[in-house]
């Protein structure tokens, strides 16, 4: 029984931890911009282009 009421006591402090963290990130603002996240999805991002063959070993070359 003596594990219950410890258990039971465990999860109300990571209960009350949880909601300080909530409370701390609303203050803080990280739930302030609710419409961008949703719009990144739907662009693509570019991706950096990679040096082509010939740029490689004259880079190569310069190292030697």
């Amino acid at each position: 029984m003596n594990m219950i009421y410890m258990l039971i006591g465990f999860s109300i402090l990571l209960a009350l931890i949880f909601l300080l963290a909530f409370f701390w990130a609303s203050k803080s603002g990280q739930h302030d911009d609710l419409f961008t996240p949703g719009m990144r999805i739907l662009f693509e991002e570019e991706k950096p282009q990679e040096p082509r063959d010939e740029e490689k070993s004259d880079e190569d070359h310069l190292q030697a």
